[in-house]
């Protein structure tokens, strides 16, 4: 598992799979890292050269003091693909991995093959509930606001049946690095892909929850509405849906590479 250094941030990366195959690149939401992926891995790893990494800010990776943006984080993943010699990958990035893929979409067309866009948004309006947000974590830590993250990431129904999956990723959640996870939510907060995503010209799935309170299905359709040809896949799950729907979320994912 190598570390891999981004203008001076070590970024914690996992390769497997064949090392001809073509390459296929994970990107986590916010608050997680790559082990929310585990449930794809082995599926992915089977045909393709599976690169995972903890994005800036969370997991082993590097958490330097923000500012951060949607275009430091698209430099990192380039950085990382420079590092493994690989000059183009398909890329599958779910929430704030969405975002990076935009940005990626947009800026570095030729180093993209096929990109998934997973339960996730192109702009926020509305800057008010993530300034409370930062205001929180800032105040009192990522514990205080574990529970009401599980109820945005996963429906009832998922949170009642699958209680070791949920402690997994709460675990995940509060061992995000503060400084890191404030840093990425203003990111978030401050990014917008409105001008940029009718460039994108690589072949695009849109993957959308069909009860995602995070990033709802019209957060995704206005996506897929701006990107020439994009494709729109519906899962019955809330925010994470690898995660809630893994077989579905494996097969639609495969399915689109294929095609």
């Amino acid at each position: 598992m190598p570390m891999i250094d981004a203008d001076g941030c070590l970024i914690n990366v996992q390769v497997e799979g064949p090392e001809n195959a073509p390459a296929l690149m994970l990107s986590n939401s916010l608050g997680t890292n790559l082990h929310m992926w585990d449930d794809q891995a082995p599926a992915f790893a089977k045909n393709y050269r599976l690169i995972r990494y903890d994005r800036r800010g969370h997991g082993k990776s590097g958490a330097p003091k923000g500012p951060y943006s949607m275009e430091r984080f698209g430099r990192d993943v380039l950085a990382i693909l420079d590092a493994l010699k690989i000059e183009k990958t398909n890329w599958c990035g779910l929430s704030m991995g969405g975002m990076v893929g935009q940005w990626l979409g947009a800026n570095a067309p030729k180093r993209v093959n096929k990109l998934i866009l997973s339960n996730t948004n192109l702009h926020y309006a509305d800057k008010g509930p993530w300034n409370d947000r930062i205001k929180l974590v800032t105040e009192k830590g990522l514990a205080t606001m574990v529970d009401a993250n599980m109820e945005r990431w996963f429906t009832k129904g998922f949170r009642e049946r699958a209680p070791q999956a949920i402690a997994r990723m709460k675990e995940m959640f509060v061992a995000t690095p503060v400084a890191g996870y404030i840093a990425s939510c203003e990111a978030i907060r401050d990014m917008d892909f409105r001008a940029t995503n009718p460039s994108i010209t690589a072949p695009t799935l849109v993957i959308v929850g069909a009860q995602d309170p995070a990033t709802p299905p019209s957060a995704g359709e206005a996506i897929a509405k701006q990107i020439k040809g994009a494709k729109l896949a519906s899962l019955e799950a809330a925010h994470i849906s690898n995660i809630e729907q893994p077989q579905a979320y494996t097969d639609t994912v495969l399915n689109f590479l294929r095609g």
